[in-house]
């Protein structure tokens, strides 16, 4: 059962689908994703938080384990963010990675998240986080099996 990742956003411009496609063929069971891409809401401010929320919430019924990326959120190194995916992928819990719209998700969604992942305290283009997560899962695969990849 793949991961997905379920974000706002337009579709992958040509620079980050070639780098996700760079990582992603590398993945295997359990760690493979699949990308649901939701469009921005026409609307602005708190109204387009709202709208774009109420649709990641409609894709997220059934999933066992919902973690929502967002710069105030918990770090994790590479190592700690592997033993949690693997521990949850190992138990077969289904697993959503969320990425909001530029004006944020509503605290309802924030509340459904059983975790809140922050890549950086810093806030970076919609697109580039698409590739750095990808990077991370293959990353998170690469200590779980033991491979060279990742060096401490």
């Amino acid at each position: 059962m793949p991961l997905h990742v379920v974000a706002i956003g337009k579709k992958h411009e040509s620079w980050v689908t070639e780098g996700i496609e760079r990582y992603q063929k590398r993945l295997k069971a359990p760690f493979m994703l699949e990308w649901v891409l939701l469009p921005h809401s026409s609307l602005d401010g708190i109204s387009a938080r709202q709208e774009e929320s109420e649709r990641l919430l409609s894709r997220l019924s059934g999933y066992d384990i919902i973690i929502l990326l967002d710069e105030r959120g918990n770090l994790l190194n590479s190592a700690q963010l592997s033993s949690m995916l693997s521990g949850h992928l190992d138990h077969s819990r289904k697993v959503a990675l969320v990425i909001g719209g530029a004006f944020g998700v509503t605290d309802e969604l924030r509340r459904k998240a059983d975790m809140v992942w922050s890549l950086s305290p810093l806030v970076f283009p919609h697109q580039l986080v698409r590739l750095i997560v990808t990077e991370q899962i293959y990353r998170a695969q690469e200590i779980a099996r033991g491979g060279s990849y990742h060096h401490e």
